[in-house]
Formats: C-alpha cells, sequence, structure tokens
C-alpha cells in the first residue's frame, strides 16, 4: 500500500494534501504535479511511501531540477512509484547502454526463439539510501536525521517543518 503527499510551501506556511499518482509515469510528471501545487515557484516536497518499506522525498523549488532521496533503493527499485524516482542519473547509469546490449530486434537468434530470461536482482541499484540526504537541512530535517528515518517518517518531516497538524487533516 502506497502513501503520496505533496507539501507546498506558500506564504501563509506549508500546505500539505494527499496525492493521486495514477497518471504519473516519469520523474517529470512527478515534479510538473509538485509545481501545480504552488501558486508561485516556492518550495514543493512530494512524498512517497510504501508502509514501512521505504520513503521517496523529492523537491521541486521552482523550475530548477528536481532533488531525489529515497531511503532504500533496492525495495523502492522492485515498486513502480519507486522505479520513477530511480532515474538514470540518480544511479550512475548510462541509458544509452543497454541499447548496445540488443543482437536481434525480433528476439531471435538465427530464427530460434529466445528461452525466457529469469529475471534477476538489478546489481546497478545499491542496497540502502541513495540521492541528497541534505535535501531538508535548510528546513529542520538534517542529513543525519533522514538518513535515520524508517516508519512514519513523512509525519517526522512534516513536525519538523511545522505543518505535522496540517498533514494529518489531509490524511
Amino acid at each position: 500500500m502506497y502513501f503520496a503527499a505533496l507539501l507546498a510551501r506558500t506564504e501563509d506556511g506549508w500546505e500539505a494534501s494527499d496525492t493521486e499518482l495514477d497518471d504519473v509515469e516519469t520523474l517529470d510528471d512527478l515534479a510538473d504535479l509538485a509545481r501545480e501545487a504552488s501558486d508561485d515557484d516556492d518550495t514543493v516536497l512530494a512524498y512517497i511511501e510504501q508502509e514501512d518499506s521505504w520513503f521517496g522525498v523529492v523537491r521541486v523549488d521552482g523550475e530548477e531540477d528536481p532533488r531525489i532521496y529515497v531511503s532504500d533503493a533496492t525495495a523502492a527499485s522492485r515498486s513502480s512509484y519507486g522505479e520513477i524516482l530511480l532515474t538514470d542519473e540518480l544511479l550512475g547509469r548510462d541509458p544509452d547502454e543497454d541499447l548496445d546490449m540488443l543482437v536481434d530486434l525480433d528476439g531471435t537468434e538465427e530464427g530460434e526463439p529466445e528461452p525466457a530470461a529469469v529475471p534477476e536482482e538489478d546489481e546497478s541499484v545499491p542496497p540502502g539510501p541513495i540521492g541528497e540526504a541534505g535535501i531538508l537541512s535548510d528546513l529542520g530535517v538534517s542529513e543525519a536525521q533522514l538518513l535515520t528515518l524508517r516508519s512514519d517518517a513523512l509525519s517526522v518531516i512534516a513536525e519538523a517543518l511545522g505543518c505535522g497538524d496540517v498533514l494529518e487533516g489531509a490524511r
């Protein structure tokens, strides 16, 4: 089970709302959704969690590129929402590398069908946290504190931002 929320900084403080990610397929889609939550080019945090397995924070400051933190990259890689956050850039992968591995576009070699591949663990996804651990340090959540969060991370983040009550109202 997933939960997603947007925390948008406004002139009156932080506003929190839960959000649907059904139409979000890429990090750019998520960043656009976050930007729509703000009237100005203020800071917006998009928060995604899968129960107590992993959580991710995407920070969007105006038109700047989104900044990302994921608490457990391996767990997130097994999730469709986690895959949105685990970009090639974040993982240090070359997106064109997979194209070099294609031998035959129709899936056959010398007319014989390829045997079904057994999915392997993605070795390019490191275990543990990945991304910018200092993403919230100027907002009251230190790098060390973010790295230790596991369960109920959104509540801890919202309390540090001063919008815990607003978030609970949105849930």
